[in-house]
Parts: C-alpha cells; sequence; structure tokens
C-alpha cells in the first residue's frame, strides 16, 4: 500500500475505522482502494445530489468560493470549474458577473479539450476528497493555471484525530482522501505552488 498523495509507503491502518488509512510522511487520511465504489456505483452516487443552480441555499454554500474568485480576479477573467458536477451553480454565477468559465467533470462533462487550455483560476467545490489519485490531479491543476494562477478549493478538513470516528464527512462513500495544514502544506512545496491560504473549507493555492 501506498499513500495516494507523497507515494509514501509508510502506512498503517486506523484502529477507529478500519477501512481508512493514514500515511505518516504527509499526513493524509485515506481510504482503503478495496472499499472504493466502482464507476457505475460512483456516478449513481453524484445522481443523488440535489444541485440545482436557482436554489438560494445551494448558491450561498458555494459563495466563499464565488467571493474569492471575484476579490482576486476581474470580470472576463478565464476560469475552469473542474469537478464541476450535475449542477455547475459556481460557473452559472460567476459567468452572470462576466467571467468566463469552462466545464470539466470525468463523469458529467467529459470534454477533454478544456484540459489543453490554460486558467487565470480554477474553481474545486467539494471535490478534492474525491480523488482517487490525488498527486495526479492536483499536478494536472497546477498545469492548468497561468502564472500567478489560483486554485480555490472547498472540502472539509480533517478533525482532530479523537473525533476522526464520529466525523459525518468520512461516510459518503465517494469521499476517499481528507486534508490538512500538513498534506496541504506537502501539496504547496512538492508541487510548486508559491502560497497556500486555508480558511476554514476555503483553500486557496497560489502559482508563482
Amino acid at each position: 500500500m501506498i499513500c495516494p498523495l507523497c507515494k509514501n509507503t509508510n502506512i498503517h491502518q486506523r484502529e477507529d475505522v478500519a477501512q481508512f488509512l493514514n500515511c505518516s510522511h504527509c499526513g493524509t487520511v485515506f481510504k482503503n482502494p478495496y472499499h472504493f465504489l466502482d464507476l457505475e456505483q460512483e456516478k449513481e452516487r453524484y445522481l443523488l445530489h440535489e444541485n440545482n443552480v436557482e436554489d438560494p441555499n445551494y448558491q450561498q454554500f458555494v459563495a466563499p468560493i464565488v467571493t474569492a474568485v471575484t476579490q482576486s480576479f476581474p470580470p472576463s477573467s478565464l476560469g475552469l470549474d473542474f469537478g464541476a458536477g450535475t449542477g455547475p451553480v459556481i460557473s452559472k454565477l460567476l459567468g452572470d458577473k462576466g467571467y468566463i468559465m469552462k466545464l470539466w467533470d470525468p463523469f458529467f462533462h467529459p470534454d477533454a479539450s478544456v484540459l489543453h487550455e490554460t486558467y487565470d483560476f480554477i474553481v474545486c467545490c467539494e471535490v478534492i476528497e474525491h480523488f482517487h489519485r490525488p498527486q495526479k490531479e492536483f499536478r494536472l491543476m497546477h498545469k492548468l493555471l497561468r502564472p500567478k494562477g489560483m486554485l480555490f478549493c472547498m472540502s472539509e478538513t480533517l478533525p482532530e484525530d479523537s473525533e476522526f470516528s464520529s466525523w459525518y464527512y468520512k461516510n459518503d462513500p465517494t469521499h476517499v482522501v481528507f486534508y490538512s495544514e500538513k498534506n496541504l502544506k506537502w501539496i504547496q512545496e512538492q508541487l510548486n505552488f508559491k502560497n497556500l491560504e486555508i480558511n476554514g473549507k476555503l483553500i486557496v493555492l497560489t502559482k508563482g
């Protein structure tokens, strides 16, 4: 078994929730791949998400990313919604404000041509916890960013170790990797991001 983020082999199974493992090197907590859903099961799970772009509660939920983008880039900037899902509400809200948005999602927006462009910013809302190969995905997003580009993510960060067994976020069967200041710092340093900011669920990585 190797860590899906740093590729280290110093891995141990958690004692509190047996299907999860810890990486002693970068601090990543991840699900044993034996317990992953297959692709069809994963897609069916995503189709259960009620992501109505007109839902004001959903719009409020994504507001931290929308606000962060509008404070960092002017209208007409080009952005990519990475893992846009069935209801790309961030793209709608930013598009309404004059931003140019492209969509990528392996299940619902699989036009790979968008992965051959570069972007001023990338939004990745409630997506990074689904990455089966997080190092590969973060390397790709870094490559897709223009110089001084910014990656805006939203995800629940790991609670205290003693609280993990009761943490609701791990119970979604499609949530397979979790983040903390330690492994986000590893991503910043090893994948050549210039800056990292963590503000609650909002995670911002800036390219040099």
